[in-house]
């Protein structure tokens, strides 16, 4: 395949993914209007990002597994399909019907889920060892892309017409999209199999359903006492013990829907470890705004404090490509490390030097380098080198729900830190300083990683020229 026809197939994917994660980002300014056109309260108006959430976990391992089976290009159109049929029932549901609006919004989930793995695994089938990393890094960026224009372009087009648009804007782009993505793709089939794992994928969603739930309504005020209660206790319950089923049947199926020997690798488990991590360093930057607000009353108000995420999204967005292309000529490993310590620096900057505005740009900007060595290549690059061809989009799918785990742990972790040390400052600083502690701790994983001449070893199928003791 040459490079030309490689960039059309980037370009397809870059697509894909954008779209996908435009639509968390440009609700947001439409939750008012929403909420009046329909007359709901606002905690049942915050289902319109928490169906989304969880049928996009739900809808992750089970696109991955089919685009496995049954070839990238087939699952990669479904997909957009179902993304575009999701918009279509959202912007077309009646004033009367919120639940119409919650199914089209679970449809986009579930579509989205398996837009991005398939779209790594494309990557890893396409492009040689030695440019992977640049194009996956170009494909992370997307999201910090998305939260930085997703608001703003969802913000024009509510100041020219209504809501609804900015859901049927999606149509034509996921028609021209998966166009492009059935021309360019290239088909592939999987030798014959065992029957689905339906067992294992309906256990692994309602376990992650019930963990989803059981954490969402956990109150951070009462944090011991609402663990206790009817609406978290039976959830995270069954949710332990749907673990321990889930994996007493993938151990027994003949296809499973995650192939737990890919665990066995050293490699792949501090993958998904990183990935957690990850998620839980990510979704702890939603508290920057509280913490400001808090740490100086006089400069940063409520109306501005969102402002103070920008930092974080910018040097995400153009970290993301630049550490795709570290990748390529450092390796995972030292980027891995690099991205750690910086994720734990700017959290302990949080939590110990926030009494100035530029403290928390500084911060900020170093957490957001951090992260982007983190959520994007350098951990699917090694997940592409560690499973084989016939289960890389699984693989793909495991490190996006093990990140999406962290992100749920993440708020209900610093909101109970930060009201167990009192809330305001010293909670929100403890909160970060706790957060500064678990990244250390990921560096020090990080080192177990493979190093750059290990890695391309393996990925060329090539036996390492010197060994280092590393498995």
């Amino acid at each position: 395949m040459n490079d030309k026809t490689r960039n059309q197939i980037l370009l397809v994917l870059f697509l894909g993914v954008l779209m996908g994660a435009l639509d968390i980002a440009i609700v947001a300014p439409a939750l008012p209007p929403i909420q009046s056109f329909f007359g709901v309260g606002d905690r049942a108006l915050t289902w319109t990002f928490t169906i989304y959430v969880l049928f996009n976990l739900i809808g992750t391992p089970l696109m991955a597994k089919l685009s496995d089976l049954f070839g990238r290009r087939l699952i990669y159109v479904l997909d957009v399909a179902l993304f575009g049929l999701g918009s279509l029932m959202v912007a077309l549901a009646p004033a009367n019907l919120f639940s119409a609006l919650l199914i089209g919004r679970a449809l986009q989930g579930f579509g989205a889920g398996g837009i991005f793995p398939v779209a790594s695994a494309v990557i890893g089938d396409t492009f040689p060892p030695e440019k992977r990393g640049g194009a996956l890094g170009l494909i992370g960026a997307v999201f910090g892309l998305a939260f930085l224009i997703g608001p703003i372009l969802g913000g024009i087009i509510l100041s020219v017409t209504t809501w609804e648009w900015l859901f049927l804007i999606n149509l034509p782009i996921a028609f021209i999209v998966a166009l492009m993505a059935w021309k360019l793709l290239p088909a592939s089939s999987t030798a014959a199999r065992g029957a689905f794992d339906w067992a294992g994928m309906l256990t692994l969603g309602v376990f992650l359903s019930a963990f989803a739930y059981g954490l969402n309504q956990i109150d951070t005020a009462n944090f011991i006492g609402s663990l206790f209660s009817l609406n978290v206790a039976p959830f995270l319950a069954l949710a332990i013990v749907l673990l321990f089923v889930f994996v007493a049947i993938e151990q027994k199926s003949a296809d499973p829907i995650l192939n737990l020997a890919l665990f066995k690798s050293r490699q792949s488990v501090l993958a998904s470890a990183l990935s957690a991590g990850a998620g839980i360093g990510e979704v702890s930057m939603v508290f920057i705004p509280a913490l400001a607000v808090a740490a100086m009353p006089g400069v940063v108000d409520k109306h501005t404090s969102s402002y103070l995420l920008m930092p974080v999204v910018l040097t995400l967005a153009v970290g993301s490509p630049l550490s795709g292309k570290l990748l390529d000529k450092l390796g995972s490993k030292t980027v891995v490390v690099a991205g750690t310590i910086l994720l734990a620096l700017g959290s302990l900057f949080f939590g110990f030097f926030n009494s100035a505005l530029w403290m928390f740009i500084v911060a900020g900007a170093i957490i957001g380098l951090g992260l982007s060595a983190l959520l994007g290549a350098p951990v699917r690059y090694i997940m592409l080198n560690e499973a084989p061809e016939s289960e890389r989009t699984s693989a793909q799918g495991a490190i996006a729900v093990f990140t999406s785990v962290g992100q749920l742990i993440s708020s209900a972790l610093v909101g109970a830190i930060a009201a167990s040390a009192g809330g305001g400052v010293g909670g929100y600083s403890a909160a970060y300083l706790t957060i500064g502690i678990l990244a250390i701790l990921l560096a020090l994983l990080a080192f177990g990683l493979k190093n750059h001449q290990q890695e391309l070893a393996q990925a060329l199928h090539l036996k390492p020229a010197i060994s280092t003791g590393h498995d």
